[in-house]
């Protein structure tokens, strides 16, 4: 579809990614799950209709749409029994790369992205002793003339195999030389091509779902001074951008897993028959994917409104944590609806139930714990004591 199309409205952009979802069914998906394989031919067709440049101005040779658009994206994948966490992260990271980088680094890498040449699919934040906490982190890019020296540890990094370039997160002033805990870190774009094997080590880490997660070490890699995004220090304030572009997103595809139960829910409630009628004529059948379906509802218009805050650029970082929040309670308690109107086939994997339940669980605790979104609400929103 071209920006043109798409700018007919979001029911033909969704119509559009209907379509390519339509060439890659449950049993594609099941297989690549079994494999614990990447979705490549999906995201090359992605690639080419144009929705993974969804939010690259035009001028780059993206689609130039907004983050509402982006949203309706990977809603449709993952409604369609998809997995859009194979490629979502090259709409998330676009906050960081175009609202901080520098004219020559939109020029050289923004166009190849567009395109498909280059795929930036790594978002290198999370370490093993820091968690959520990201001004902990460790990993220390040391400036050394024309260019920095990384060293440390990243945990629970996607898709590094299968992207060229990394957004990553280092500190560059120690931490017992800062006033504010968000002060000294920087944002740097990491070629993998030339970090992997020098200096780089991508080790694979199993995990209940097909998420293609990885530990890394850093030991002396070398990053171009040219490759620093936005002003050195400021680094965490400009990936705060594409948190929240993540977290919406994020709540999106929860809202698609969400529809995906409700769906299938709906279908064989409907069509299932025990006792010589269909099970969705009981009420302890067809009410609780009522609810699911009121719930889910009234999360994507939470989605809705962060994104369009966010599209507005007015600050929008209780929208969207409570989005993220809504979203992922919303889709867990369609998941667990589903698997009890499936009954046994709810947890055998012909029937995908089972697949999309691990899928949708990691939203609880990812790319941000619920727990921390509470904690958020509580002392940002609501006033009280600081718990952490």
């Amino acid at each position: 579809m071209t920006a043109a199309g798409a700018a007919g409205g979001i029911d033909e952009l969704r119509a559009g990614v209907r379509e390519v979802c339509a060439g890659f069914g449950d049993r594609y998906w099941r297989d690549l799950d079994a494999e614990r394989a990447y979705p490549e031919a999906f995201v090359t067709a992605m690639t080419r209709a144009g929705y993974l440049a969804a939010l690259i101005p035009t001028a780059y040779g993206g689609m130039g749409l907004d983050l509402r658009a982006a949203c309706a994206i990977l809603e449709e994948v993952n409604r369609s029994g998809g997995n859009a966490n194979a490629a979502h992260a090259q709409m998330y990271v676009m906050g960081t790369l175009l609202r901080h980088g520098s004219d020559a680094q939109k020029r050289a890498y923004l166009p190849a992205i567009a395109s498909g040449e280059l795929r930036l699919q790594a978002f290198g934040v999370t370490e093993p002793d820091a968690g959520t906490d990201s001004t902990q982190i460790t990993t220390f890019a040391e400036r050394r003339g024309d260019h920095y020296v990384v060293n440390g540890d990243k945990i629970y990094i996607s898709r590094v195999q299968y992207s060229d370039l990394m957004i990553l997160l280092a500190r560059t002033t120690p931490a017992d030389e800062v006033e504010q805990r968000s002060d000294g870190l920087s944002v740097f774009l990491v070629d993998l091509r030339e970090a992997r094997g020098n200096g780089l080590e991508v080790m694979r880490r199993r995990v209940m779902m097909n998420n293609l997660t990885n530990e890394l070490a850093f030991r002396d890699v070398v990053v171009p001074a040219t490759n620093l995004i936005g002003e050195e220090g400021q680094g965490f304030r400009h990936i705060l951008d594409g948190m929240n572009a993540e977290r919406i997103l994020i709540a999106a595809e929860c809202v698609g897993d969400g529809r995906f139960f409700v769906d299938r829910a709906t279908a064989r409630a409907r069509d299932r028959k025990i006792f010589g009628r269909p099970i969705g004529q009981n009420q302890g059948v067809a009410f609780p994917i009522a609810t699911a379906y009121a719930h889910l509802k009234a999360a994507a218009l939470m989605v809705g409104r962060a994104a369009e805050l966010f599209d507005a650029d007015v600050s929008c970082g209780t929208e969207a944590n409570v989005a993220k929040l809504l979203a992922a309670d919303a889709s867990w308690e369609a998941a667990n609806m589903a698997v009890q109107t499936f009954g046994g086939y709810g947890v055998d994997a012909e029937y995908d139930i089972e697949r999309k339940f691990r899928e949708t669980r990691l939203y609880q605790v990812a790319p941000i714990s619920t727990n921390l979104i509470l904690s958020y609400i509580a002392e940002h929103v609501l006033g009280l004591p600081r718990s952490f």
